[in-house]
């Protein structure tokens, strides 16, 4: 993984992954779905001594961005979505809060588009469209590093839940297939919920291939 440290805690109702990626010649840190317990995920912050500069979301669920403002605010960094997400960030049913708890909205400060890449702590992330789980899921892949933080698109062995608003089985088996054909069998896969995998592992065992 070069210069990349990567820790996660989970955290939320239904156990979300949330992930840290450290810049181990910077510091420098980059946190990928704060979905809830914003103090647990500041504690993981200091244990790793890192030093925060984005959010990125992998999709709008309540699941996934509940402590991203609380984030936000605490260390002055933007947030990072899908341009395609926007309409599932600022609708609570949607996004599911509405069901769940209070309806909450949040604005990411940063839209990306398909294929863009950012250069973030000292990487370069790039956001990969992966519609399906919702209509802006996306992926982030650090090339160099060899890892895709896939949110709920894919899991090991399976697909993300369909059901939901805006929700397609179509798509969501079309989107495997996009991230099967142009990665690398070797990369490393690391979901929304539950145990990472590898490419490879889902080209020979995803029954939804």
């Amino acid at each position: 993984m070069g210069k990349l440290v990567l820790q996660k805690c989970i955290v939320g109702s239904v156990f979300t992954n949330c992930y840290f990626l450290k810049n181990k010649e910077t510091g420098e840190l980059l946190i990928i779905d704060p979905g809830d317990n914003a103090e647990k995920i500041e504690q993981k912050i200091l244990e790793m001594q890192g030093k925060p500069v984005a959010i990125l979301l992998t999709h709008g669920h309540f699941d996934h961005i509940l402590a991203a403002e609380a984030i936000r605010d605490r260390y002055q960094i933007p947030i990072y979505a899908c341009q395609k997400e926007e309409k599932t960030l600022q609708d609570p049913k949607i996004n599911l809060t509405a069901y769940h708890m209070d309806s909450y909205t949040l604005k990411a400060d940063v839209y990306l588009t398909d294929l863009q890449a950012v250069e973030l702590a000292g990487f370069s992330v790039q956001m990969i469209e992966t519609p399906g789980h919702t209509a802006g899921s996306c992926c982030y892949y650090l090339k160099d590093e060899g890892v895709l933080f896939s949110g709920d698109t894919v899991f090991c062995g399976s697909v993300g839940r369909t059901d939901f608003p805006e929700g397609s089985t179509a798509a969501i088996v079309e989107s495997l297939h996009r991230l099967l054909d142009a990665l690398p069998d070797d990369t490393e896969v690391y979901p929304g919920h539950d145990a990472s995998t590898t490419i490879g592992y889902e080209k020979r065992y995803n029954p939804f291939v």
